[in-house]
């Protein structure tokens, strides 16, 4: 199956006014407005067009407050909490707070320390700075199928350990990095840390709806299975390099009442933090998803639970 857009055939124009935004992912949605209660076959097109484009995006939604963001989520499977954030009082957001350390500038698919992370993400701007702070995706199947055979063929034997406690939130602050981003980071690595998940995964997983393979990486990783740490980290290297490259991106600029709609099983995403200390705030709904399956058959290990036995 094609990765490029304009190859595909839409089966969604006559239920959505669909604007693609790069040739390899992403597309606005216009003049439709969220809720819980949206028609079946409405629902049936905005999930046809996420699984072509793996992202979409719309705007104009501020009247969707928190239970409706909840209950639009709830269309889509059932909605999870983060295992180690709390939420706010209330509801199953993650929220990402600029002020008390929520920058998630590294590149990642979301929460794949778990054993079976999330299937679909959908995000809300709640608070925006004045400039700065739009959000990139990649195309994980698009990285796949870009290399040659040769990678290839390493690539579907690999396995990965992906951890919670690597990297993500850390103090990864850059020089001239206030004391409140620096304290924040730090506070919010602690939370995010407090306990510590595991899991292996296939670096290359079959997509359980359109069958296509994509790079299950992101930094959450912190080595390739039955490897020397030398041969994981050039490994890893080359292969995310391919996910990140341009070609394979699409940058959102955020305006107040934006929502992402994003295929955490083919994308990853990185949130630029290039705003100083101006605030930031957006929260997430996260739809639990399946245990990745490698291109032979064999499902994702659940290292923590393996642990405790």
């Amino acid at each position: 199956m094609s990765t490029v857009i304009q190859d595909r055939t839409d089966a969604t124009s006559t239920e959505l006014d669909l604007a693609p935004l790069s040739p390899r992912l992403g597309a606005e949605v216009r003049g439709l407005r969220l809720s819980g209660s949206l028609a079946p076959s409405t629902l049936a097109a905005l999930k046809a067009a996420l699984l072509r484009h793996r992202v979409l995006f719309l705007r104009g939604q501020q009247h969707l407050d928190d239970a409706g963001h909840e209950a639009f989520g709830r269309l889509w499977g059932e909605i999870e909490p983060h295992p180690t954030v709390p939420a706010p009082d209330g509801t199953r957001f993650l929220e990402l707070d600029s002020r008390h350390g929520g920058r998630a500038d590294s590149w990642h698919t979301d929460v794949t320390f778990r054993v079976a992370p999330p299937k679909v993400c959908i995000l809300r701007a709640v608070v925006l700075p004045p400039l700065g702070g739009d959000t990139v995706w990649a195309n994980t199947v698009a990285a796949y199928e870009g290399l040659p055979d040769e990678l290839k063929a390493i690539a579907d034997r690999l396995w990965a350990i992906h951890g919670n406690d690597f990297d993500y939130a850390e103090s990864r602050v850059s020089e001239g990095a206030s004391a409140q981003e620096t304290a924040g980071r730090r506070q919010y690595r602690a939370i995010f840390t407090r306990t510590v998940i595991e899991a292996e995964h296939p670096v290359v997983r079959v997509h359980p709806e359109t069958g296509e393979r994509a790079l299950m990486l992101g930094h959450f990783v912190k080595r390739l299975a039955r490897l020397s740490t030398s041969e994981s980290r050039h490994l890893f290297d080359i292969l995310q390099s391919r996910v990140v490259r341009l070609e394979n991106t699409v940058r959102w600029r955020w305006s107040q009442g934006d929502v992402a709609i994003w295929d955490n099983r083919a994308t990853q995403h990185y949130a630029l933090n290039d705003y100083g200390d101006a605030h930031r705030v957006v929260r997430r709904v996260t739809v639990s998803g399946d245990v990745p399956v490698s291109v032979d058959g064999r499902r994702s290990v659940d290292l923590t639970a393996a642990a405790a036995q």
